[in-house]
């Protein structure tokens, strides 16, 4: 589904193609994440009609997708590396930086700058380009991040590459995200509050399109006994700078200690330090108060999941493919998730796109929102793990009674090919006992969701189809095959003695 194109001097040649069986790379990953330079490692053989032609730092290359028609990725070739397997393989691998890495190929200059987010970057960029090929250039697009008082002051420095510098003045500082943008051929680079959509349409779903889930926790923003500093002290001494003044703290009005403590996170996590800093708040009063504030409501934990989850667009089976800043209803209820996640990264295995995978979440919870989850999970394995010992049980039921209307019925065949007239009546009863028995045991298997042939309910499509099995193998109609049993008695009434005694004949006179 993906092509994959090299670009020297202007020449393109592919390298990779879906539908051509000589055109192929044997591995090809693509790394997305947001605020960072995208990559593309991918290896090549020789036969390749690329193979040998690949110029580090200036071939450029592209990977379309098919599908879409959009391209994924596109950037230089930036690191090579050769090797040579077991079996006397060799082969190329190559690491590519997306088109943002072409900020870090210039460095910008001393400058004392004052104004807005937009102007600056505007700045930056002008210098960027003054100093880079055409190809490598940026105009200055959407623009939504602002500043307060949208007048920053910065220092700039010939230390630092433009990359870097849009890293630590803008983003660090004031947040958002950047986006590369192509308008009729145009490179546009956006800084916009938030890249993609809020709420897609494609749910993730487990037993749908969800492979695995994996849920990564990150404590290490999290403070349990907090140092809470007020407003600056001025100093007597005439010779003190700013980094040497006192501040007021909580100490006269908190046991003359001068930090806070969150007992339930101090169980959860032990101690932990940290401070907060309120230079407009100099009554103690007032400064514990913002202090235990901050220290309860807290966002304890940074929750991100890395995903494993077929792209069902691929196959026409979904409205939206997934996108890097998108966000999609996740639901796994043994995990106790159901909510709109965020996708922050991706990354996009090219020759087997079904092993693609995506980094999603990246939303802080609280501490008391983390162990409810947390409790909820185990209340809902353990629920569902009775359902599914209670559905087997019923299966298994199930299958017993199945093989009762089957001897049943070989029963009765065994009895019509012999002419056993008191057999077949005796066979008609069992059938119907184990008729019953059979229906009593499929009212008795519990529905979860609406499962069907192709579509898991809590019962797995796979289940369905076999019980769909069942009742496509019992395709004869039995109560029809009663009816004409009772008939060879009713239409054609047989005098058993008389029969018996006509063998008898037949058979020489003995009995």
């Amino acid at each position: 589904m993906y092509k994959v194109t090299m670009i020297n001097d202007g020449k393109p040649i592919t390298i990779h193609h879906p539908f051509v069986n000589n055109i192929k790379l044997p591995e090809g990953s693509i790394r997305k994440e947001i605020n960072l330079i995208d990559s593309f490692d991918f290896k090549i053989h020789p036969g390749n009609p690329g193979y040998g032609k690949i110029k580090p730092l200036k071939t450029l290359i592209n990977v379309l997708n098919m599908k879409t028609g959009k391209y994924v990725f596109e950037g230089r070739v930036y690191k090579p590396k050769r090797a040579m397997d077991g079996s006397g393989i060799l082969s190329d691998t190559f690491e590519a930086d997306g088109e943002l890495g072409y900020l870090g190929d210039s460095q910008q200059k001393h400058r004392e700058w004052r104004g807005s987010p937009s102007a600056f970057l505007q700045e930056l960029l002008n210098y960027h380009n003054s100093q880079v090929e055409e190809y490598k250039h940026f105009k200055l697009g959407q623009v939504t991040v602002t500043d307060p008082n949208d007048n920053v002051y910065y220092y700039t420095s010939a230390e630092q590459s433009t990359f870097d510098t849009i890293k630590e003045k803008l983003l660090d500082r004031l947040g958002g995200e950047l986006q590369i943008r192509k308008m009729n051929g145009v490179r546009y680079l956006d800084y916009l509050s938030r890249i993609g959509e809020l709420k897609k349409n494609t749910p993730i779903l487990l037993t749908r399109n969800l492979k695995s889930i994996t849920e990564d926790v990150d404590p290490s923003s999290i403070i349990t006994r907090l140092t809470v500093l007020g407003a600056r002290i001025a100093s007597e001494d005439e010779t003190a700078t700013d980094a040497s003044e006192a501040r007021v703290t909580i100490e006269s009005v908190n046991n003359g200690l001068p930090y806070l403590d969150g007992y339930a996170l101090i169980d959860e996590f032990g101690y932990q330090g940290g401070s907060v800093t309120y230079d407009d708040i100099s009554n103690p009063v007032v400064l514990k108060s913002r202090g235990q504030l901050h220290l309860e409501s807290q966002k304890t934990l940074l929750a991100q999941y890395t995903i494993e989850a077929v792209d069902l667009s691929f196959i026409g089976k979904a409205v939206d493919s997934f996108e890097l800043g998108n966000s999609h209803p996740v639901k796994n209820p043994i995990m106790s998730i159901d909510e709109d996640l965020r996708i922050v990264g991706t990354q996009i295995d090219i020759t087997a796109p079904e092993n693609s995978s995506l980094t999603i979440g990246d939303k802080f919870v609280k501490l008391a929102d983390y162990q409810a989850r947390a409790a909820k999970a185990v209340t809902n394995v353990a629920r569902i793990e009775s359902r599914v010992l209670s559905q087997s049980q019923r299966i298994g039921s199930l299958s017993a009674e199945v093989k009762a209307v089957n001897d049943s019925v070989a029963q009765i065949n065994q009895a019509i090919t012999e002419s056993d007239l008191p057999g077949i009546n005796q066979a008609i009863v069992n059938l119907n006992e184990a008729i019953y028995d059979l229906n009593a045991a499929i009212e008795g298997i519990p529905l979860y969701g609406l499962a069907t042939a192709t579509d898991d309910g809590l019962m797995s499509h796979l289940d369905k189809q076999k019980l769909d099995l069942i009742t496509t193998s019992m395709s004869v109609n039995l109560e029809e095959l009663q009816n004409k049993l009772q008939l060879i008695s009713v239409v054609q009434p047989v005098d058993l003695d008389q029969m018996e005694a006509r063998i008898t004949a037949l058979e020489g006179g003995t009995s």
